[in-house]
């Protein structure tokens, strides 16, 4: 998971850089669109920053809980159930703004939208009983820093 400290690291120092990331060797495409997603630990209290794989569906942008497909959630997603609000970068954009976990038929139509973005996610679904999260953001303010 080294690779994932080390994207980070680039899209923080250089966001036109960290924005595409290569996940052919994971299931995925050459090119991945990814954000930043900043959450307090609900915990510790200290701020988390994750790079994450992101599609925009509509207005919002899509992130998903799959954490591989391991049957626990994500640190960050249980971090999230603790805000109303988070904060976001796309490329050098930053946002605060709600989000909301998609249901139903809604959820299963974004989901089949994710699959084709990233084709490992129904894999992770496969390999786990937990239904994962998938999660809209919404770009409510520009802010200057996450």
């Amino acid at each position: 998971m080294g690779w994932i400290n080390d994207h980070l690291q680039v899209y923080l120092a250089d966001g036109r850089k960290g924005h595409l990331v290569d996940v052919r060797d994971m299931g995925g495409y050459e090119f991945t669109p990814t954000l930043l997603l900043k959450t307090i630990g609900r915990k510790s209290g200290r701020p988390l920053i994750v790079p994450l794989l992101y599609g925009l569906y509509g207005d919002a942008v899509i992130i998903v809980g799959s954490k591989g497909g391991h049957p626990e959630h994500p640190a960050w997603f249980l971090n999230m159930q603790a805000q109303e609000e988070v904060t976001f970068q796309i490329v050098e954009d930053r946002f605060i703004g709600p989000w909301r976990v998609a249901e139903g038929a809604e959820r299963a139509k974004i989901w089949d939208y994710l699959v084709d973005l990233y084709p490992a996610y129904a894999d992770y679904q496969r390999s786990t009983d937990r239904p994962i999260p998938v999660i809209a953001l919404t770009r409510r303010q520009r802010i200057d820093a996450l």
